[in-house]
């Protein structure tokens, strides 16, 4: 299993740089960051300094979306990385949650997100691509260029899409049983499609926090750290209601029930441990959604999500412990699971 750190491109930008490093040293494979030009800085101009420090670390976006930025530019950004760097870098790419709502704009539509993928992956694989005015190809391009586009998704037409058309898949959080289904959805319409679902990598990325014990202290203290991340899920999962119903077949009610008491978000505490909007989101969806604990269960749960044909498990670390956790992990947690 591969392992990815997600942080936010807060400034300082050189600790971001500095904790990409540290993940790398530990034997992280992939560095993620959140895209939303209103709330962070910008993560690409970052990304060229993380790549120039590091020796072997995949960088993107978790995730861009097609709104904030024209495809030809974003393709023509992680080409640029690529011809710098050796093609490390992977596009990240869902509806643009935060960073189209504090624009005040709606997400975007899957069509858009489909048509983006292609354009975004033909241009920056060396391909051309029609803009809708002109088909274009980079003049510049290496022969051996290539860039991956992976969907974040939840619902049954995103991971129908997902399944047929993009190179990978991003599971933001870490339920055993919704990673089972969710991955079983899109791995069906991968097949459907006449796709090998085996080349669709299969990416969950949910907060993880290390605890010395198990005493219901240390466990108090970590699901406090990461209960944000059931806010964060909770926006897309009001969405999913909002559209299909409180209860519909086509979305489980492991998902939805635990919103039910979600009044409202605030986007300036987005993706932070001390979001007062998160106070509706219960222990229960925490241990279900998160990894907390001792490294033992950290070990366990990743075991199981790799039985669940789980490729990368990428490690939200927006919380208090953020060395720690990168240093339990390449201590312990990564040499126990890929033994």
């Amino acid at each position: 299993m591969d392992f990815g750190l997600v942080l936010q491109t807060d400034p300082p930008a050189s600790k971001v740089v500095s904790l990409m490093q540290r993940a790398e040293r530990n034997g992280f494979t992939h560095g993620w960051t959140f895209d939303s030009a209103v709330l962070w800085q910008e993560p690409f101009v970052i990304y060229s300094q993380i790549l120039a420090n590091t020796e072997r670390l995949t960088v993107g976006p978790m995730v861009t979306n097609p709104g904030t930025r024209t495809w030809e530019v974003t393709a023509s950004t992680f080409a640029t990385l690529n011809d710098m760097f050796g093609n490390r870098t992977v596009c990240g790419i869902g509806r643009g949650d935060s960073a189209m709502r504090v624009a005040g704009r709606a997400p975007n539509t899957l069509a858009r997100i489909s048509e983006a993928m292609k354009v975004i992956r033909a241009l920056g694989s060396g391909g051309e691509a029609d803009l809708g005015g002109a088909v274009v190809r980079f003049p510049w391009i290496k022969d051996d260029a290539r860039l991956p586009v992976w969907m974040a998704a939840y619902g049954p037409k995103a991971l129908k899409m997902t399944g047929e058309e993009a190179d990978g898949f991003i599971l933001q959080l870490a339920d055993l049983y919704l990673t089972e289904y969710m991955v079983k959805a899109v791995k069906d319409a991968a097949t459907a499609a006449g796709r090998d679902p085996g080349e669709v990598k299969i990416c969950v990325a949910a907060p993880a926090y290390v605890t010395d014990d198990d005493s219901p202290q240390a466990l108090a203290h970590a699901r406090e750290q990461c209960r944000w991340f059931g806010g964060m899920v909770g926006n897309h999962v009001a969405d999913l209601v909002s559209k299909y119903g409180e209860h519909s077949a086509q979305v489980p009610e492991e998902l939805t029930d635990y919103i039910k008491a979600r009044q409202g978000y605030d986007y300036s505490h987005h993706g932070r441990s001390d979001n007062p909007d998160t106070a509706f989101v219960p222990d229960e969806i925490v241990d279900r959604f998160c990894l907390v604990g001792p490294v033992e269960k950290h070990i366990e749960k990743l075991n199981a999500l790799r039985d669940l044909g789980v490729d990368q498990f990428a490690v939200y670390d927006m919380h208090d412990a953020q060395e720690k956790v990168i240093d339990a992990y390449g201590a312990t947690v990564i040499p126990a699971v890929n033994s």
